[in-house]
């Protein structure tokens, strides 16, 4: 049952003031901006807001909203925020620094306790000026004002069901710029990106007309009361099955999996937008960081499209311009393949990479190096933090330090090698554990490829050849679900995986 959280009764016969969750004791206000506070109170009513010796004033309107825009407030605290109307209510212990939401799908919200070193990275969670606070997960198509949560300082029993990538982030921006750090967490495991974007600005595009129409039939014909009916029958029959099983001292059948409501879930088009990031529209942000890509893998030409609509989707609502958004590139997983293959998730990792030239501000931390191939929650998250991280210190707080991948520039034929150049190379591109790379496939006109040689031959420059291909027409490297490769920058961000042609994937025609 779906708890609304936006019906405020301001038309009782009260008038305390009400504010939302993300507005609140402990909370972090972005430094170096103006940052928007609202709240609820009775209709007409007149509301003070005080600060450090600035003060600002609101009329609630028939609704009983009110909002006021704070000046920016000095990096540090702690603030008291004092709030007046009929009754009064005082914020306390607010500090004012770097605001970063932590979005995606279950590699977001894996937990520090979870991941790699827990019982360690625990016990040393003591930092008082990281502040969290986490959204729950309620997939609705009406927008909501609210969420139950409260922002905490950082310490041992509020970090362990953290975002583990969240807090590393976090972590190593206030090491690094000795600032208060406030993250939001608002990923939900298993979300389509699509769930996360605004329904009228899906409905109004072409591109997703096929994916909006299937939605709209799910919607008209789904009966979840008949699903669970059909359910608990085969659930039944199971019981029946398994007692018999035991009883001949057979192993018992698997248990059937309990149907999920898909018009109340993770995937259905705004229903994470409406439930879980619309309470915290507006709220003063640095930026954000996301890992997600897995869900919408079998539609990566799809998200070619979609995965920029919805950034600017975020960046339109939020109004305050083309802030930073960083996002993991897909890890390693599934088995590895002796021979080139095709790979849906080779073509997700391609529409992520795409990204970063179809929108300013955004940036790509590749960790084809991290994954596990029978894990798709790769537990190594302190890492995959420190490449968000880089970014961030680098583009966003002047830190001069190697922050992107290298990544595919051009390709030079000469007989039948093929010369490719590469960008962002930082210290040059250099090797991981085996002296020859690794990782590289070539085919011919043919379309057929096979594995290549390679060398490299500069601090941006790789030869590959195979003796099969007498005339290359294509190179590519990583490209598979779980590619076996090796090559990196001298500073260890591994080279993004990459194709050097533009023939017709396996998710094209998929919506």
């Amino acid at each position: 049952m779906l708890v609304t959280l936006n019906a405020f009764n301001v038309n009782q016969a009260q008038a305390e003031i009400k504010l939302p969750a993300i507005i609140g004791d402990n909370m972090v206000l972005q430094q170096g901006q103006k940052n928007p506070l609202w709240g609820w109170a009775e209709p007409g009513e007149k509301i003070t807001v005080t600060v450090d010796g600035q003060s600002h004033t609101a009329t609630a309107d028939d609704k009983g909203k009110w909002k006021v825009t704070l000046d920016p407030l000095k990096v540090g605290g702690p603030y008291e925020i004092t709030i007046k109307g009929k009754d009064a209510v005082t914020l306390k212990n607010v500090l004012s620094g770097e605001v970063w939401i932590c979005s995606g799908q279950s590699n977001m919200a894996w937990t520090v306790r979870s991941s790699n070193d827990s019982d360690l990275e625990i016990m040393t969670a003591n930092y008082p000026k990281i502040r969290l606070i986490s959204v729950p997960q309620v997939g609705t198509q009406e927008p909501q004002d609210n969420f139950n949560g409260k922002w905490e300082p950082c310490t041992p029993e509020t970090v362990a069901n953290f975002s583990a990538v969240g807090y590393f982030f976090g972590r190593q921006l206030y090491k690094t710029l000795n600032v208060p750090i406030g993250l939001i967490d608002n990923a939900w495991g298993g979300s389509s990106a699509e769930a996360w974007v605004n329904r009228k600005r899906l409905e109004d595009e072409p591109a997703f007309k096929q994916m909006m129409e299937r939605w709209e039939q799910t919607e008209k014909t789904y009966d979840h009361e008949k699903v669970v009916a059909a359910y608990n029958k085969r659930l039944d029959q199971w019981k029946t099955a398994a007692k018999k099983a035991k009883a001949a001292g057979k192993p018992a059948p698997r248990r059937p999996r309990g149907p999920r409501n898909p018009l109340t879930g993770n995937h259905r088009p705004s229903n994470i937008y409406n439930g879980v990031l619309y309470p915290t529209i507006g709220y003063g942000i640095k930026g954000v960081i996301w890992y997600q890509g897995e869900s919408n893998a079998s539609r990566a030409y799809q998200y070619r499209k979609l995965f920029p609509f919805m950034i600017q989707n975020w960046r339109d609502e939020w109004n305050q311009g083309d802030f930073p958004f960083y996002w993991v590139q897909l890890a390693d997983f599934r088995s590895e393949k002796p021979v080139p293959a095709d790979s849906d998730w080779a073509e997700l990792r391609e529409a992520q990479t795409m990204t970063m030239d179809a929108l300013p501000n955004t940036g790509e931390a590749v960790i084809l190096n991290l994954g596990e191939a029978m894990d798709i929650h790769p537990k190594n998250k302190l890492d995959v933090a420190k490449r968000l991280a880089r970014w961030a210190l680098a583009k966003d707080y002047g830190v001069k330090i190697v922050h992107q991948s290298p990544r595919y520039k051009s390709m030079e034929v000469k007989g039948n090698k093929a010369i490719l150049t590469f960008d962002h190379v930082g210290g040059g591109l250099d090797l991981f554990d085996v002296n020859t790379p690794i990782g590289f496939t070539i085919a011919g006109e043919d379309k057929k490829f096979v594995n290549a040689s390679a060398k490299i031959i500069g601090a941006n420059k790789i030869e590959v050849w195979s003796d099969e291909v007498a005339k290359p027409a294509s190179v590519r490297y990583g490209w598979a679900d779980n590619p076996i490769c090796n090559v990196q920058n001298k500073e260890g961000l591994p080279l993004t995986p990459f194709r050097t042609d533009d023939w017709t994937g396996i998710t094209a025609n998929n919506h």
